[in-house]
C-alpha cells in the first residue's frame, strides 16, 4: 500500500557523487567529489534508501558498453562500502535519441529529464516518490525529479554553477541549492528535516 512506501535519496551521478570527466568509459578514472561518502554514510544512518539514477549516453555512443558501466558501479558501490557507507541501488539510462548507434538510438523514458528510472525505483523499492528528493546538478535532474513529484536540490559541484545560472528567473526552482552532496544532506535532515517533508505532503 502507498502508506507503507517509504521516502528516499535519488542522487545522480557525475558531478555529484563523482568527479564530472565529460564521458567516464574506466573504472580507474573514477573519482569520488570530496565529502560525498560521507554525505551517504550519515542517509544509510538515518534509513534513508540512497539510489543513483544516471544518462549514461556514452553507452549510446559507442564510448563504453554496459558492461563497462557495470564495472564503474561495482567500483563506485566498493569505494564507498569502504568507507563505511551504502548505495542501495543503481539505475541508469543507456539511450540516446539522435547519437544513439543501434538500438541504443531511441525516444525513451527513462533518460532524464524524463522521470522513467526514478518510477522504476519507486516499483522496485517501495518507495514514496512524493515524499523524495531528487539531488542532481543539472537542469534534467531536476526536471526528472519535478515530473516524478520528488522535491528536488541543486548542487554547485559539477555543472551546478552553470544550471543556476540557466535557471535564474526560470518560474519553477529547486526547493534548495546546495554547494555539494554533504551540505544538501545537511539541509535536508536538519533545516528541514525528512519527518517534516514527509508530513507536508501527506
Amino acid at each position: 500500500m502507498l502508506m507503507d512506501r517509504q521516502p528516499a535519496i535519488f542522487l545522480d551521478r557525475d558531478g555529484v557523487l563523482i568527479e564530472e570527466v565529460g564521458y567516464l568509459r574506466r573504472a580507474e578514472d573514477l573519482r569520488l567529489v570530496p565529502g560525498a561518502t560521507d554525505a551517504i554514510r550519515r542517509l544509510n544512518e538515518h534509513g534513508l534508501p540512497v539510489v543513483v539514477v544516471t544518462n549514461q549516453s556514452a553507452v549510446a555512443r559507442g564510448l563504453c558498453t554496459e558492461a563497462d558501466v557495470a564495472t564503474i558501479h561495482a567500483t563506485l558501490a566498493k569505494q564507498v562500502q569502504q568507507q563505511g557507507a551504502r548505495i542501495d541501488r543503481f539505475y541508469y539510462c543507456p539511450h540516446h535519441p539522435s547519437e544513439g548507434q543501434g538500438a541504443y538510438r531511441i525516444v525513451c523514458d527513462c533518460r532524464k529529464p524524463s522521470a522513467g528510472l526514478l518510477h522504476r525505483a519507486a516499483d522496485d523499492l517501495s518507495l514514496s516518490l512524493a515524499h523524495s528528493i531528487m539531488v542532481g546538478d543539472k537542469a534534467s535532474d531536476l526536471e526528472a525529479g519535478w515530473e516524478a513529484g520528488c522535491y528536488t536540490v541543486l548542487v554547485l559541484t559539477g555543472y551546478g554553477f552553470q544550471t543556476q545560472v540557466q535557471l535564474k528567473g526560470a518560474p519553477r526552482q529547486p526547493d534548495h541549492v546546495a554547494a555539494h552532496l554533504g551540505a544538501a544532506v545537511e539541509w535536508l535532515l536538519h533545516r528541514s528535516s525528512t519527518h517534516r517533508l514527509m508530513a507536508k505532503r501527506i
